[in-house]
């Protein structure tokens, strides 16, 4: 069995710290090694380089394989062991610090959920090497510290990655709702079918055939139909001049504005105030 563990000696106080590395090591595990039960004071972030074990933490029960890690919460009663047959290889690294609670919930690491996966992320496979190298520089403390903030930041990337690839696809009607939600919030601005089909993601032409499909008419006259719509609560505030309610709806030229207010409301601006 192969066991290096080193301890970090910080010259920065560690109870001012978001982050503060404690200790990293690495191991190469004899069949059924084991550690515990035992309870921890510290975070402390295991990676499986390769083989398998299973990680138990109160009343949960995890097994693992290469790519994927697990993390030991301070004041939890755990237990780990190495698979008989193929023994498991891994690094790990001990922090605590007044934001690493937070940052484990960001990476969507809890007491009911405590591994993580790491598809196809190289950073995990080497932080351990990083840190051995960066241990003998005279900056080395501040230099592990961003190495901790690194693979922090690479958990949290893998935590969001793996939340996207489990979402359900989007609907139809999810698609109508984010669309209109992005002219109610840019109406007054001059904004371009092209910007609100960039904004859900759906090529322009598909997007306008959904709201033909809902609402009997394109995006483009939904979007014209709302303007006007809001030009005509704009229209009942005399502070306003015709010119300012244009620039209010998105429109630049109150020629342009009164022509399309008259083709959807059916009268000019001048006129409907006046009744």
């Amino acid at each position: 069995m192969s066991r290096i563990n080193v301890t970090i000696n910080s010259a920065m106080p560690p109870d001012r710290l978001d982050l503060n590395l404690i200790f990293f090591g690495k191991e190469e595990c004899l069949p059924n090694h084991s550690w515990g039960p035992g309870v921890r004071d510290t975070y402390i972030l295991h990676h499986v380089h390769s083989g398998c074990g299973v990680f138990h933490s109160g009343n949960h029960s995890y097994s693992l394989s290469a790519g994927q890690g697990f993390l030991i919460e301070p004041g939890t009663i755990v237990h780990y062991e190495a698979d008989e047959l193929d023994p498991w290889t891994y690094s790990w690294v001990a922090f605590n610090g007044l934001s690493a609670k937070s940052f484990m919930r960001r990476a969507q690491l809890e007491a009911s959920q405590l591994i993580y996966d790491t598809p196809h992320n190289p950073y995990f496979e080497s932080f351990y090497d990083d840190l051995l190298a960066v241990h003998s520089e005279r900056s080395s403390d501040v230099l592990s510290q961003s190495i901790l903030y690194r693979l922090i930041a690479e958990l949290i990337s893998c935590s969001e990655t793996s939340c996207e690839q489990s979402k359900p696809s989007p609907s139809r009607d999810t698609y109508i709702q984010q669309a209109i939600g992005f002219i109610e919030s840019n109406y007054s601005q001059k904004i371009t079918i092209q910007d609100i089909a960039a904004f859900v993601g759906l090529d322009r032409t598909y997007l306008s055939s959904l709201f033909k499909t809902k609402y009997g008419s394109s995006l483009q006259s939904f979007l014209v139909e709302y303007r006007m719509n809001r030009a005509t609560e704009l229209l009942a505030n005399p502070a306003l001049s015709i010119s300012d309610i244009s620039r209010s709806v998105g429109y630049t030229d109150p020629f342009i504005f009164s022509k399309m207010f008259k083709k959807v409301i059916g009268q000019s601006p001048k006129y409907f105030r006046g009744n």
